[in-house]
Parts: C-alpha cells; sequence; structure tokens
C-alpha cells in the first residue's frame, strides 16, 4: 500500500494523469523549484504576552521527513498550524525557497509575501513576512488554481482526529473533495475528473472507494479515518505535508501502515512534518527530529539528540521549556 500510494503520487505529477497538461506543467515547476522551507524567530501565544512558541528557527529541506516531539503543550500543535497558515506568528517569517530557473541551483531566491495586521505593526518592531499557503495559488478567470503555480507552494494538512467533529454528516468521498475546493470552478460541484483523482487517492491508500466513498466519516475506524484525510491533503499535490499526531488513538498495525505510506511519500520528493509524542515507536526512525518545548532544545539525526541530556530539557526537568500551556 506504501508503494501504490507513492507511485500513484509520481503518476499525478506527469503528463498521461487525469490532470490537464497546463497543470502537469505547473506540477513540475513546483516540484523541480522549491528547495527547502526556512522559519526565522517565530513567536506566537494565544493570549497577550504570553508566547507558547518563541524563536523558533528551522531550515527544512525539500523531501526530508521531520518529526517534532516535547510534551503536551511545548507548541508542536501550534508550530504546525503555523506553518499551514492557520495562525499568524506574532513576529517572524515562514519563508519558501526556489532555486531561480536562471542558474544552475547555487543561487536560492527567497520569495515571501507580507501579510500582518495594524495591530501587530504597532506592538512589534520586527518585520513579518507570512506567506499563507493556500493564498498563494493564483486563480484564474474561470476559478481554477492554475495560475501562476510555478512559483508556489502547496501544502497539505493533516489534523489531529480528536478535533474533527465527527457528527457531521458528511461522506469519505465528500472529505477528500475538500481537497479540491479550488477545482471546481464557479460550481459548487466537482468535475468527473476529480472525482476520478479522489478515488484513486483513496484506493492508494487502502480505503476502496466503492466499498467506503459514500459512507459516512463517523462510520470508519480511527486507522481509516487518518487515511481519508491524508488523501484529503494529497489531493493538493502538496510539496509540504504537515500531520498532527497521525498515529494517536491507532493500534500497532494502523501506526505502521501509516508511517509506511509517510516514508514512501517522503521519498516521492514531499516534505513532511509531523508532530508526535511516541519516542520509541516514531521519532527514533524518522530522517530528522527536532525536540521543543516552547524553544527549540535539539534537532538533527534521531540517535544524536535523543539523548538523557536533551529529553531532560525538552520534557521540562532540566529548566529550559515552559509547560503550562494546553497545546500539543
Amino acid at each position: 500500500m506504501a508503494a501504490s500510494s507513492s507511485s500513484w503520487f509520481r503518476r499525478r505529477n506527469n503528463t498521461s494523469g487525469v490532470i490537464n497538461n497546463k497543470d502537469n506543467n505547473n506540477i513540475k515547476k513546483i516540484s523541480s523549484t522549491f528547495s527547502y522551507l526556512l522559519l526565522k524567530n517565530i513567536t506566537y501565544g494565544y493570549t497577550p504576552h504570553k508566547p507558547i512558541i518563541e524563536n523558533i528557527n528551522l531550515l527544512i529541506p525539500r523531501g526530508r521527513f521531520v518529526g517534532l516531539v516535547g510534551p503536551s503543550g511545548s507548541g508542536k500543535s501550534t508550530l504546525v498550524k503555523i506553518i499551514a497558515g492557520l495562525l499568524k506568528p506574532w513576529c517572524g517569517s515562514v519563508e519558501y525557497s526556489y532555486a531561480s530557473a536562471n542558474n544552475t541551483g547555487n543561487n536560492i531566491e527567497i520569495r515571501r509575501a507580507s501579510n500582518k495586521s495594524e495591530d501587530q505593526k504597532e506592538r512589534y518592531n520586527d518585520s513579518v513576512s507570512f506567506l499563507h499557503p493556500y493564498q498563494s495559488i493564483p486563480k484564474n478567470r474561470n476559478g481554477n488554481g492554475n495560475g501562476n503555480g510555478s512559483n508556489s507552494v502547496i501544502v497539505g494538512y493533516v489534523p489531529q482526529i480528536e478535533a474533527v467533529d465527527w457528527n457531521f454528516p458528511v461522506t469519505v468521498r465528500e472529505v477528500v473533495g475538500m481537497g479540491a475546493w479550488d477545482k471546481s470552478g464557479v460550481t459548487p460541484f466537482l468535475t468527473k475528473d476529480i472525482v476520478s483523482e479522489i478515488d484513486q487517492a483513496l484506493d492508494s491508500l487502502g480505503i476502496h472507494s466503492r466499498e467506503f466513498g459514500k459512507r459516512q466519516i463517523r462510520e470508519l475506524s480511527g486507522g481509516e479515518q487518518q487515511r481519508v484525510f491524508l488523501a484529503r491533503a494529497l489531493i493538493r499535490r502538496p510539496n509540504i505535508l504537515l500531520l498532527d499526531e497521525p498515529t494517536s488513538g491507532v493500534d500497532h498495525n494502523t501506526q505502521e501502515k501509516i508511517l509506511n505510506i509517510l516514508m514512501s511519500l517522503s521519498l516521492a520528493g514531499i516534505t513532511i512534518i509531523m508532530t508526535t509524542h511516541d519516542l520509541s515507536g516514531i521519532a527514533t526512525r524518522l530522517q530528522w527530529v527536532v525536540c521543543m518545548n516552547k524553544r527549540i532544545i535539539a534537532e538533527g539525526y534521531p540517535r544524536e539528540v535523543l539523548t538523557d541530556r536533551n529529553l531532560l530539557k525538552t520534557y521540562g526537568l532540566g529548566g529550559n521549556g515552559d509547560n503550562n500551556n494546553a497545546d500539543g
């Protein structure tokens, strides 16, 4: 199933797929020019003068599989939401770097857009440069997201399943279709091509559309629900995939399936950032680990970072961190 999900993603980036040729040209440009994600001095909180994360600096290159670890309240989920564009930082910037099409890849051009409110301008002297990922996909006159997509980064986001309202009446196919909201044009209905993409995405993740497509999302198991929301994120053809506790509340076999799928997507070139509380089962197997508790405590290869000293600092026993906030 992991191999099928990555091969499906690769096929969708080829001109032979159901996406039209103009879309494919944009996809190729995005994949070839996006270089890395840069977080600079990110600070944010939910109440004034009480930041939950502070001075976060990270550089994440294309294709890296990153795990954010830390105690509940350390700011992991908040950081993921900031990268996804769901929250605007008090100060700092989220920057997407591109290799210029006119060079050999040695020169890197930073493209960014300012999106700071007036009250933030009054409270902070720092320059905030924040790019909302979904706003970076201009639409053409037909309402399709095929504008200047070559200079855009597309972000897929998978929330914690605990945060989902399972009583909301929506089918599996409709949930995945939410990821294609900008492809339906002026009507609220999905085209046959988009429906076909949805079915292929579900099938590649082991959620067979013919069997599950018309079921209510609440009727599925926890692992199946996670894969449905993963399909919703992948239908956007993301450069960056963000996941908040994707293996929480599922059994060991389902956890292994999800992790194998994510690893295969990373090999396909998607940058993956996920939060996790599972140090031994998940974090030790990732490419890169970031220990955080309000600030970055350490980052690097798991065998070098997940030391007793760093874990003591991360989980509040070393004096460097603040675990008084209700954020994962």
